[in-house]
């Protein structure tokens, strides 16, 4: 599953995205946009279901064209509205009973397949918990298709991070043991959709499956994140943290340090100038030669 997030502060600019994805054909259930603004999501709602021809179903007043459904109070949030015709696969997810019982509910009034006990929740609930904590909002692609994860990519990068360098760096990923128990992966490179972000989830899966469960990422020679590079560290973020390891972020560049603190990863992610720092924060038991 390829995963590209956008972050907004600006209704008008997710309304742009949502508009651009649905004119390139990206498919209507691999879209779902999260707010914690009732009238946003009701007025976006509306725009959008006119613009795809309607969206399937419809809830809390949007009549037929768009799914909205709320998910009552997570706790330290409140009230969240998924608008898309996934967001009820997605409200099952994010985060309590509550949410799942409103997202299977949604299910059944549209006939959208609800999620079932046995489903894992996406790698990036958590981020998109974090963002929305803040007052913005989301765009998320969900899909299995590199072709349309591409395009998505490409319209939610133009929306909402920085222009991609003119460079032709391909990411590299080397791994090296940097002391008992932990390993560091040295970035290099751009992490975009169907080159970085692949190397980078093969890299980490291969070290999950070798029983490395503590990891730095070393990111101070990365060029470019795109909109599924974001989705692609979320999820090692998560595969390790599913194993009870631990990720940590090290030295990131100026620009990389820059799309962290646009679409709250920081708050999701543990950051270290230096590697020294970061192989401390993982306990004595871990740390360096020389170290305290």
């Amino acid at each position: 599953m390829e995963t590209s997030i956008g972050v907004f502060s600006s209704r008008d600019r997710a309304e742009e995205a949502l508009k651009e994805l649905l004119q390139n054909h990206v498919p209507e259930d691999s879209i779902v946009y999260l707010t914690r603004s009732e009238s946003e999501a009701i007025a976006l709602g509306k725009e959008i279901g006119t613009v795809a021809g309607g969206f399937t179903g419809g809830a809390i007043g949007l009549g037929a064209g768009m799914v909205a459904a709320s998910l009552a109070l997570i706790p330290g949030i409140g009230q969240v509205f998924a608008v898309g015709v996934g967001a009820a696969a997605l409200l099952g997810f994010l985060g309590t009973k509550t949410g799942a019982k409103v997202g299977k509910s949604v299910a059944k009034e549209t006939e959208i397949p609800a999620p079932t006990t046995d489903e894992k929740a996406p790698e990036d609930a958590q981020l998109f918990l974090e963002v929305l904590k803040t007052g913005r909002s989301l765009v998320v692609v969900r899909t299995e298709s590199p072709e349309i994860a591409k395009v998505a990519s490409g319209i939610l990068d133009r929306a909402t991070v920085t222009a991609q360098p003119k460079t032709t760096t391909r990411m590299q990923a080397a791994v090296r043991q940097v002391s008992a128990g932990v390993a560091a992966v040295d970035v290099k490179g751009r992490i975009v959709v169907g080159e970085g972000n692949i190397v980078l989830r093969e890299t980490i899966q291969k070290l999950v499956d070798d029983g490395n469960i503590k990891v730095l990422l070393v990111m101070q020679e990365v060029e470019h994140i795109d909109s599924s590079g974001i989705g692609e560290i979320v999820r090692a973020h998560a595969m390790i943290r599913r194993v009870s390891g631990q990720l940590k972020v090290v030295n990131p560049s100026a620009k990389v340090q820059e799309l962290l603190q646009m679409t709250m990863l920081q708050k999701v992610l543990d950051v270290h100038k230096d590697e020294a720092s970061a192989i401390k924060s993982f306990g004595a038991s871990s740390a360096a030669p020389g170290t305290t």
